[in-house]
């Protein structure tokens, strides 16, 4: 794809006008048009004004670059890496700090990348197979082997979790042969539905909040989520408190 119709296509993405963005980037529509027909060859910079105009994803933003015809300018280190050694410090200071609440990390395929121990009240009982560092936390919550024949509200907890992995081709597609046909009803919450979850400590209802390293400037550090689930009610928190002594400290 051409530069001038990958940005178009980002734009009307996010129902911008050629205006709307000729502002947010410091440009005037006519420039911005002349772009986008291929009548003016933009700058580096003035591409990276337009990508973050867009608010787009930095592996998107490279990908902008690559189209223009620069190189990318956003890097892509590994997690294991030490240019990223700070960050998975504080990523196990963040997992150890929701204790006795479990949370997790993920990539941008919700593959899993770090949890904490308290999160193994959540997985008890699931195929091992399922459960730990390298394996997909989307499969494990609708897997017949993983959370699925423990989760009290299956029908709308599977919509959830089938709304946020539309963009991932294959393991969406893999997904849906675990959850049998949906129909919304009036009671759907959308992203606000509450996990209901029978554990060994009682009937736990949870709420989950998703964090982002939002000022990242590496696609690796940006594109990961953490992901805690918090009692939604007092019984909840008083059963996750109960269970904390038998969990062991730190992270997976």
């Amino acid at each position: 794809m051409d530069f001038p119709q990958a940005l178009r296509e980002r734009r009307t993405d996010r129902r911008l006008s050629q205006l709307d963005l000729a502002t947010r980037a410091g440009t005037t529509q006519r420039h911005l048009s002349f772009i986008e027909s291929g009548r003016s060859v933009p700058r580096r910079g003035m591409v990276v004004r337009l990508a973050e105009s867009l608010d787009l994803p930095l592996r998107d933003r490279n990908e902008l670059l690559l189209a223009a015809g620069y190189a990318p300018v956003y890097p892509e280190s590994p997690l294991d890496g030490p240019a990223l050694a700070p960050v998975r410090t504080a990523i196990d200071h963040i997992l150890a700090g929701h204790l006795p609440y479990p949370a997790l990390v993920v990539d941008r395929r919700g593959e899993v990348v770090a949890a904490n121990r308290a999160l193994d009240l959540v997985t008890e009982g699931a195929d091992p197979r399922l459960v730990g560092p390298g394996t997909n936390a989307y499969r494990l919550a609708l897997h017949p082997d993983g959370l699925a024949p423990r989760i009290v509200n299956f029908a709308a907890w599977a919509r959830h979790i089938l709304e946020r992995t539309t963009h991932l081709g294959e393991l969406h597609a893999e997904l849906t042969t675990y959850v049998p046909e949906l129909e919304v009803t009036e009671q759907h919450l959308g992203f606000a539905v509450p996990l209901q979850l029978r554990t060994s400590v009682g009937e736990l209802h949870l709420m989950t909040t998703v964090t982002t390293f939002a000022t990242a400037v590496d696609i690796t550090l940006a594109e990961l989520k953490l992901e805690a689930f918090l009692p939604a009610d007092e019984a909840s928190a008083q059963a996750l408190r109960g269970a904390a002594p038998a969990q062991n400290p730190g992270n997976w």
